[in-house]
């Protein structure tokens, strides 16, 4: 079993940050790509950014050089860090990860639970 768990949203004024982490465990044994998504109400869920293995990184137009994303390998979690904030950033933020689980084993896609973000006017 792997779990990807998503902390660090909640609610904070425009122009404020906050920092997401998401933490995988479980039966890994190499992490891929990971990122962040999100989906507002009544919107589809669209990439944010996301982060190779070896440290490669995109983002969505609207959040560069705003936000960013990093990794530790180590602790098999990835990061956002989110600075800058609109109200139009509000939502529910979903980590992903391409996870193998063993040794020649192809990735498959886990997502976490999500965690919302909220940003006021």
């Amino acid at each position: 079993q792997v779990q990807l768990v998503e902390s660090g949203g909640g609610l904070v004024q425009a122009g404020g940050s906050l920092r997401l982490s998401c933490a995988a465990s479980g039966r890994i044994f190499s992490i891929n790509t990971m990122g962040w998504y999100r989906q507002a109400p009544g919107k589809q869920r669209e990439l944010v950014a996301r982060i190779s293995s070896g440290g490669s990184t995109n983002y969505a137009d609207s959040v560069k050089g705003r936000f960013t994303i990093s990794r530790d390998n180590a602790k098999n979690t990835v990061y956002l860090q989110m600075n800058s904030l609109k109200p139009e950033d509000t939502a529910v933020y979903y980590c992903n990860a391409g996870i193998g689980i063993g040794l020649g084993s192809s990735w498959s896609d886990y997502w976490g639970q999500g965690t919302q973000v909220t940003v006021s006017s």
